[in-house]
């Protein structure tokens, strides 16, 4: 496979010994062909290592926001137990604000994702984008599963 072996062409006649040469050429296929492979295999999994916290989020017909940034999005995650989540380091209620200033103070984007589970009541949702919007976080969203039912289904 690395190398092969070449007959010299001389009028003379060939003897076995110097009648074959090694072949100097890499054969560079195979390793394209590896890393090619690779490289789609990192593609496809990158996108789908952004969070790991398991919530149960509802199902709506909204379409997704666009992203502006190059960062990573930051998250704010609400569980059905009640725990609060930056990404997925688990943080006290009173500490959230606080820790996303400090955070955010190294990004660049101010846009915050709020996750939060479908068994959490709507008042307790409202209470932590109540407190990021008086932390200074003007940009918030939120992450729903797609396919819910559409309103104006009769409309069209």
């Amino acid at each position: 496979m690395a190398a092969g072996i070449r007959q010299k062409q001389t009028g003379r006649r060939r003897s076995r010994r110097s009648g074959h040469a090694a072949m100097s050429e890499i054969n560079v296929t195979p390793f394209v062909d590896v890393m090619l492979v690779l490289l789609i295999v990192f593609m496809v999994s990158a996108p789908l290592m952004t969070v790991g916290v398991p919530v149960e989020l509802p199902d709506t017909s909204a379409e997704a926001l666009p992203s502006d940034s190059d960062e990573e999005p930051l998250s704010v995650t609400l569980t059905e137990d009640g725990r609060v989540l930056i990404q997925t380091t688990e943080v006290a209620m009173d500490e959230l604000i606080t820790r996303l200033q400090a955070i955010a103070a190294e990004r660049t984007s101010r846009q915050i994702f709020l996750r939060a589970d479908g068994a959490i009541p709507y008042d307790a949702v409202m209470q932590v984008m109540g407190a990021l919007n008086a932390g200074g976080f003007r940009e918030i969203g939120l992450v729903t599963d797609a396919g819910g039912p559409r309103l104006d289904a009769g409309l069209e």
